[in-house]
């Protein structure tokens, strides 16, 4: 799968300006459990966001704050899972870039077939969200995050 979500990728380079990308998990075993046996999707998503980063770059708005060209990254913060966060926060850092726009959502809510997976049958704290926020204020990504 790797090697068709990248090759639909590439073939947007020049076509594509803004990529609004979701990030879900970087440990094989969740997404496993969670993404229907995806234990792939880390690989994927990886090489799939460096490609969406070397293509348009960070963010850049216009004089207006509209957002011209660039990648904004989304992650879901999920209950029981912030050293997950913290991976995927350590790969957007050190392999796209600090300046990344990084919108942390905390609107987490179980529904559907979440009760078969206890640990994420509940929705996510309010300290769980701030301390993703501050793990990626740590690690020196700053756009797209709530003030302090």
């Amino acid at each position: 799968m790797a090697a068709k979500s990248l090759d639909v990728i590439q073939l947007l380079d020049g076509i594509v300006d803004i990529y609004l990308p979701d990030i879900k998990f970087l440990d094989a075993r969740a997404s496993e459990r969670h993404l229907d046996g995806a234990v792939d999707y880390p690989e994927v998503v990886c090489s799939v966001l460096r490609e969406m980063y070397r293509q348009v770059g960070d963010l850049v708005l216009d004089e207006a704050g509209i957002a011209q060209r660039g990648l904004i990254v989304r992650h879901l913060v999920m209950p029981g899972m912030r050293r997950d966060s913290e991976a995927i926060l350590r790969f957007i850092a050190a392999e796209l870039s600090p300046h990344t726009y990084v919108n942390l959502m905390d609107q987490y809510r179980p529904c559907f077939q979440a009760e078969r997976s206890p640990e994420i049958a509940r929705r996510t704290t309010h300290e769980e969200h701030r301390a993703v926020v501050e793990i990626a204020r740590r690690l020196g990504l700053r756009r797209g995050l709530p003030l302090p």
